[in-house]
């Protein structure tokens, strides 16, 4: 008999990942993808066209569908993507301006109104954690303040993959966990606040309807069945955050387990049972993609993406994993040289969206390799600093998994199982975040009863890699002081 398949979709900052995945197996058995380019009209400012993200998502769905001899194997669709992005749409459902991006640096005013209004402590109270600029609130906030003619012409509000969503099926939704970081959620009753609806002036009828990740909540239009070649009446569950998905993916379904996920930023990931609230506002609370569960997370803004940046300022004839080789040939601690990673501003565990990135220590000895490495164990140690935030918030690590394009390279993996001296392990798919999709699809088409069930049916760990037992601690402690001491500069520079 023809195993059922499952199509799960990363809408990602970059562009777009999908995959095909045997449901009965858990093995992808094609994967297409596309890009898309980020705007940046002024300094600190992150926007993308969202009809964009449609046109690209047909495509890479056409392209899987066109090698397939029947696309009714497809039995579920699951979307997930990049967090926190404010889509605005008009009354046809045309989106009003460009998306505003979970990484656009140009709300701290309004973030610290918000505060003032409502209270930090009570933010944290209902959302898990404090309003930061990256989030959707200030977002809104922005534009009502100084685009006033746009605002006046929402008629509804959506996230990045759930405006894709909205293309493929026509209904506006959203799950819980993507929900988790708009600030406008609250995690415990996993429903909209309606005291910070209020607050915030957002009139609820432009929200979508919150749903659990693994729920169906409509299904391919005909319309968009002639765009991707998928059948119309495929069902689509609701899908979530790109976060919960990667956790999902790496099998973070009980208290205990943590998960490291590298793409354009860095997240230290950890499930918990009950609404995380941590009272400093370091850690951050979402409710997690496994039904009624919650998470902690800590985002570093700029991890794959600063070595995406150093790629195409000093190395653009060099892949990644070349970059990565190179790196390796300088000794650890890049003799002498620090980076700090804080290229997009900060937000784990420092909140600082003037924060700025650094190399320290150069001198006339040093050559391209010692940069690379300088890099990479720059992102490593920011993942140490989160990484360090869980245990203080009480759990014991001794193990991570990971995700992301740190899986995909067996240098990384060694240098983070030292840099972080825990065991690292991966999983049998590196795209985390639209193999998650996929699993909640799993859910959605009966194929597992819930969420943390198909990650146990699916997700195996595949190679475990040890600490080699080098010390990275006094470097580490070193590279922990330069922020402090460079922060107020910084700060003068941004301005």
């Amino acid at each position: 008999m023809t195993a059922p398949l499952l199509l799960g979709i990363d809408i990602g900052t970059g562009g777009v990942r999908a995959l095909l995945v045997d449901g009965d197996l858990g093995t992808v058995i094609d994967r297409s993808s596309a890009t898309w380019p980020t705007s940046s009209p002024h300094p600190g400012w992150s926007e993308q066209d969202p009809d964009r993200w449609w046109a690209a998502t047909a495509a890479a769905i056409r392209d899987l569908t066109g090698r397939l001899d029947d696309s009714n194997r497809i039995t579920a669709v699951g979307f997930a993507g990049q967090m926190h992005g404010l889509v605005l749409r008009d009354a046809d459902g045309r989106p009003l301006r460009p998306a505003i991006l979970w990484n656009d640096q140009r709300t701290a005013s309004q973030c610290e109104a918000i505060h003032h209004r409502i209270g930090r402590d009570r933010c944290i109270d209902l959302t898990g954690k404090p309003v930061l600029t990256g989030f959707t609130a200030p977002k809104l906030a922005w534009v009502q303040e100084h685009e006033p003619d746009i605002a006046r012409r929402i008629r509804s509000i959506s996230l990045p993959k759930d405006h894709v969503m909205h293309r493929a099926t026509g209904v506006h939704a959203i799950d819980v966990a993507d929900a988790s970081g708009t600030s406008w959620l609250d995690i415990g009753t996993r429903r909209w606040s309606a005291e910070l609806c209020d607050q915030l002036d957002v009139d609820t009828s432009w929200l979508p309807q919150v749903h659990e990740c693994s729920e169906v909540v409509g299904s391919i239009t005909a319309e968009a069945a002639a765009l991707t070649g998928l059948a119309a009446g495929t069902p689509v569950v609701a899908g979530a955050g790109d976060q919960a998905a990667s956790g999902l993916a790496c099998g973070i379904t009980t208290d205990g387990l943590v998960s490291i996920t590298v793409g354009t930023s860095g997240v230290v990931f950890a499930h918990s049972d009950e609404p995380p609230r941590d009272p400093d506002g370091t850690l951050h609370g979402f409710c997690h993609a496994v039904e009624g569960r919650w998470h902690r997370m800590g985002c570093m803004l700029s991890a794959g993406g600063s070595l995406e940046w150093f790629r195409s300022t000093l190395a653009p004839d060099r892949t990644f994993d070349q970059i990565v080789a190179e790196g390796m040939t300088a000794p650890p601690g890049s003799g002498g040289i620090c980076f700090l990673p804080h290229l997009s501003g900060e937000r784990c565990p420092h909140d600082d969206p003037s924060a700025r990135g650094a190399f320290i220590g150069l001198s006339t000895n040093h050559r391209r390799e010692h940069l690379a490495r300088a890099v990479l164990e720059g992102i490593s140690f920011g993942l140490a600093d989160m990484l360090q935030c869980v245990r203080d918030a009480g759990r014991h690590v001794d193990s991570v998994r990971l995700a992301g394009g740190a899986a995909r390279s067996q240098h990384w993996r060694q240098l983070l199982a030292d840099v972080l001296a825990v065991r690292i392990e991966t999983v049998n798919e590196p795209d985390a975040t639209a193999y998650g999709a996929a699993l909640l699809a799993s859910v959605g088409a009966g194929l597992h009863d819930d969420a943390a069930a198909a990650a146990s049916a699916m997700v195996r760990i595949t190679d475990v890699i040890e600490p080699t037992g080098f010390d990275y601690g006094p470097t580490w402690n070193i590279w922990r002081t330069i922020y402090p001491d460079l922060a107020e500069p910084m700060h003068r520079l941004a301005d």
